[in-house]
Order: C-alpha cells, then sequence, then structure tokens
C-alpha cells in the first residue's frame, strides 16, 4: 500500500512538472480606448460667450499596430451653424495649456453644427509610436479639445481617461 502511496506522488509531480500553462501569451496589439467628457468650463480661460452652452464627449482610440488614433466625437448645445474648424490632443494636465501632440484630419469648416449639434469621426495615421506609449502611460497628461470660428483657442475641453 505504501508503495502505491508513493507511486502517486510520484506520478502527480510528474504530471505537475510537464503540465502548460493554459495561457499563452498574446501576440494582439491592443486598441486602448480613452473618452474625453467635453465642457467649454473645462477651457483655459472658461468659454463665457454665445458658445458657453456646448458640451459633448470624443472617443479616442489608439491602434499600436498600425500607429494611428480613431476619434469619434459627438458635441451639442451650441448655437445653430457653429463650425468646428480643427480638433486635437494637447499635452497638458487639467487647468494648463499644451501643446498639440496628434491633429485629426477635421479641415475648418468640414463640421459644421446646423442645429446646434453634430458628431464627426477622424483617423490620424502616422504618428509617433513614442508618444501613443505616452498617452497610454499617462492619458491624464493629455486632452482633447476642439476649436470654433468664434473661439480659436478653443471652445471644448475634456481631460482623457482610459477606458480599455
Amino acid at each position: 500500500m505504501k508503495r502505491l502511496s508513493l507511486f502517486a506522488v510520484a506520478i502527480a509531480l510528474v504530471a505537475v512538472g510537464c503540465s502548460k500553462s493554459s495561457t499563452s501569451p498574446s501576440n494582439t496589439p491592443t486598441k486602448p480606448t480613452f473618452t474625453a467628457a467635453l465642457s467649454t468650463q473645462n477651457e483655459v480661460p472658461p468659454i463665457t460667450n454665445a458658445e458657453s452652452g456646448g458640451r459633448g464627449d470624443a472617443t479616442i482610440t489608439i491602434d499600436q499596430a498600425a500607429n494611428s488614433v480613431t476619434f469619434v466625437v459627438n458635441l451639442n448645445g451650441f448655437p445653430a451653424g457653429t463650425p468646428i474648424n480643427i480638433a486635437h490632443i494637447h499635452e497638458a494636465a487639467a487647468g494648463s495649456n499644451g501643446a498639440v501632440r496628434v491633429a485629426t484630419t477635421l479641415a475648418a469648416g468640414q463640421v459644421v453644427l446646423a442645429s446646434g449639434s453634430g458628431s464627426f469621426t477622424s483617423v490620424a495615421t502616422g504618428q509617433d509610436a513614442a508618444l501613443l506609449q505616452a498617452i497610454i502611460n499617462n492619458p491624464a497628461g493629455f486632452y482633447f479639445n476642439a476649436h470654433s470660428t468664434l473661439n480659436p483657442g478653443g471652445v471644448v475641453r475634456g481631460q482623457l481617461v482610459r477606458t480599455q
């Protein structure tokens, strides 16, 4: 009986030593996603003119394999006919203005909020891999904002928050 127990223990140890891990590393590149709650009050300084009721949200997805950034932006609460001329990611913490790091492909006059609301999608290709990694590592150090004709310095802004 003792031999059978020792044999069973030996078999168990061999089985554990030979077993494979069921989790294998993934070679699939990640596509981290971020959101930004956009508000005119987040701009520095805050917007106080006719566009002060504007708000929205941006969903930003980084494709590390393609070195690209996809922007999906929804805006509302603006006066009818508000043009959104440019939009991009800047590097700076909340309360500070910073340099543009990733520009959308939006062209002046391409987006007009006819009823005061609207959305656009843009893909920025050819981005620097180190910059994309910096955004992934510290999203709170970056913000997204959009600019209008009335507010060329920026009309809505929100810090990036990683959601996935």
